[in-house]
């Protein structure tokens, strides 16, 4: 059984990353959406470990080759653990590949089993990211394009100001 596991912070999950685990799931016969703990990003959490993976879940329900879990660790342990063969990342731009490049060089020296696959995101959502979400809701835009419907409401009443609701 060829495992992928498709890590990210995912604060919260987007269309492009639902895109990205959806042609994942195509590829793979199992895919792990693995939400990891990123200390550089502790203070800017919009939503807990908890419900960021109850998110993905909901957005995830029909795909029967998709699970949700969480890591706290190395993810080259984690891939270890769960036989994993390759990891799964989206690409939106250069400055991604500077970034997930040396993450997958580390990734492959500390466990030298699995590959790194990369997808380029789909065009639509070349600019999209979780921090994008983020700022446009905390001012009271139209973040419907960006999200998965199924969750559109947790992340506005999590996001949205006071004001703008």
């Amino acid at each position: 059984m060829r495992i992928a596991v498709c890590p990210g912070s995912f604060d919260p999950v987007t269309k492009g990353h639902l895109d990205i685990i959806e042609r994942a799931s195509r590829l793979f016969d199992k895919v792990i959406v693995l939400v990891s703990f990123n200390p550089s990003k502790r203070t800017t959490a919009a939503f807990t470990i908890e419900e960021r993976m109850k998110l993905i879940m909901r957005v995830t329900e029909g795909m029967e080759n998709v699970l949700v879990d969480c890591n706290s660790g190395l993810l080259a342990d984690y891939l270890e653990q769960t036989g994993a063969c390759a990891i799964v990342k989206g690409l939106r731009a250069v400055s991604d590949f500077e970034y997930e490049f040396q993450m997958a060089l580390a990734n492959k020296k500390l466990y030298p089993k699995a590959e790194t696959v990369f997808l380029t995101t789909s065009t639509e959502n070349m600019y999209l990211s979780s921090s994008v979400v983020k700022e446009i809701a905390s001012l009271g835009g139209d973040i419907s394009g960006f999200v998965p419907p199924e969750i559109l409401d947790d992340i506005k009443e999590r996001l949205f100001l006071k004001d703008h609701k």
